[in-house]
């Protein structure tokens, strides 16, 4: 009997001292889920953007969730309307599934409306001038009628909705003349060739010549005028495609140069202010000049990212907090926005200065350029009317960029004029919400699109 109990409680101890053994593997396991849950949540938290390291000034914090709001019903929908339709089919099921009698008769029980586009045809117009003979003078007489009366400039077979049609999707829409000529053919059935392709747009820019020449005088006569110029080839030489841009008018020229006589060719008289970029062909002009801020700003940004020092953030965000406090002046008072300007000049002064000073430092060329142009780049602080940075000149290059992205630029000094031409006529009846056929059909028939 005492054999049987001195066993048991043997037994018993072992047993105990297994299950201590596994409480403290198991303890040992929850210290190691705790550890890697907290390591997993930080990183939540890291890649959410709420650790413990600030984000940069120039980014935006997230916007709050707002509460979800019950649906703002609306005074009207904006769905399209129903339409007066100018034909109706009508559907019905002809016999019965069940017993094959034939059906009559019936009521509408609903509609579906089908937008169709019906191409127009072609019209050959054979204009006949019949030559008649006076009894009493004895004399033939032929009518004398101009192009424009048979709707045609010159002698050609086309008339002008053609030629519109073809300037349009050339200048306006960038399609390469290959596939104008497919698009006529497939549409149309119109066949029509390369060269007169390019005769058409030739066309239109001969009869524009006395608008793009007025273009020209408001470019220059504007109060505020944007300038840039970008990469344009021609005959696979590299040249350059210049614009000078308004808020409602568009102006481009090629020219092969790069240089400051461009600027003065196309703003020689000009009277306003003139916005661009810190290039130094633009140096020697007359008007008063506001250089871009977005392009300084940019490259702050970009000098504050590779410096990655203390000092050097300092003064870009110092520089950043002067332009957002230029920017939010506002004053009736000329007299003082021209002091306020000299203040604001002062103050960009004593920022860029010391640091120009140092040849060596990173931002030293920044600075450099700073105090180089200060007296350019607080104009918009006495002009409200002037504009901050040349993103307006920006805007209007893209097209061109992505037209020379699609065709590759031009084959002759007449090729990139006829282009240009058409980007600054295109350009400006866009800018002023013009629809471009009906200004290219007046253009063609009057001279003048205004």
């Amino acid at each position: 009997m005492t054999d049987l109990a001195s066993a048991s409680q043997e037994e018993l101890h072992e047993t105990v001292i297994a299950q201590q053994a596994t409480i403290e593997l198991q303890q040992t396991q929850i210290e190691l889920l705790v550890a890697e849950i907290a390591a997993l949540k930080e990183e939540l938290r890291r890649r959410k953007g709420e650790g413990t390291k600030a984000p940069p000034a120039w980014v935006k914090p997230n916007r709050p969730k707002a509460e979800k709001k019950d649906r703002k019903l609306r005074a009207q929908g904006y769905a399209r309307r129903r339409e007066p339709p100018d034909e109706i089919v009508e559907h019905a099921v002809e016999r019965c599934p069940d017993c094959d009698r034939k059906l009559i008769g019936g009521w509408p029980h609903r509609g579906h409306q089908v937008i169709e586009l019906v191409l127009p045809q072609v019209k050959v117009v054979e204009h006949r001038m019949l030559r008649r003979h006076c009894s009493f003078c004895h004399k033939d007489w032929l009518p004398k009628v101009a192009g424009m009366t048979l709707g045609v400039q010159g002698k050609r077979r086309f008339g002008i909705s053609v030629q519109s049609l073809v300037a349009a999707l050339n200048g306006a829409f960038r399609l390469p003349l290959a596939q104008i000529r497919r698009l006529l053919l497939e549409t149309w059935g119109l066949r029509i060739s390369n060269g007169e392709l390019v005769a058409l747009t030739d066309g239109v820019v001969a009869a524009g010549e006395k608008a793009l020449h007025a273009l020209r005088e408001a470019v220059r006569g504007s109060p505020t005028v944007h300038g840039d110029e970008t990469g344009w080839r021609q005959d696979g030489a590299n040249g350059w495609c210049w614009t000078f841009a308004t808020p409602t008018l568009r102006y481009f020229l090629y020219r092969k140069t790069r240089g400051a006589t461009v600027p003065e060719e196309v703003l020689e008289g000009a009277r306003g202010k003139v916005v661009c970029d810190f290039y130094g062909a633009y140096n020697g002009l007359l008007p008063e000049i506001q250089r871009c801020w977005a392009h300084l700003l940019r490259d702050l940004h970009e000098l504050k990212e590779k410096a990655q020092n203390p000092e050097v953030t300092a003064w870009v965000e110092a520089i950043q907090a002067l332009y957002e406090e230029a920017k939010a002046y506002s004053c009736p008072n000329a007299l003082w926005r021209k002091r306020q300007r000299a203040a604001f000049e002062d103050r960009l002064k004593a920022l860029a200065r010391p640091v120009a000073a140092r040849s060596g430092a990173p931002p030293s060329v920044l600075a450099q350029r700073l105090v180089k142009h200060l007296g350019e780049l607080f104009v918009f602080v006495q002009h409200p009317e002037v504009p901050p940075d040349n993103n307006l000149a920006e805007r209007s290059l893209r097209p061109v960029v992505i037209a020379r992205k699609i065709c590759g630029g031009t084959r002759s000094d007449k090729g990139s004029e006829t282009k240009m031409g058409l980007f600054s006529l295109v350009g400006t009846w866009t800018a002023q919400g013009l629809p471009l056929l009906p200004a290219l059909r007046k253009l063609l028939l009057t001279g003048s699109a205004a």
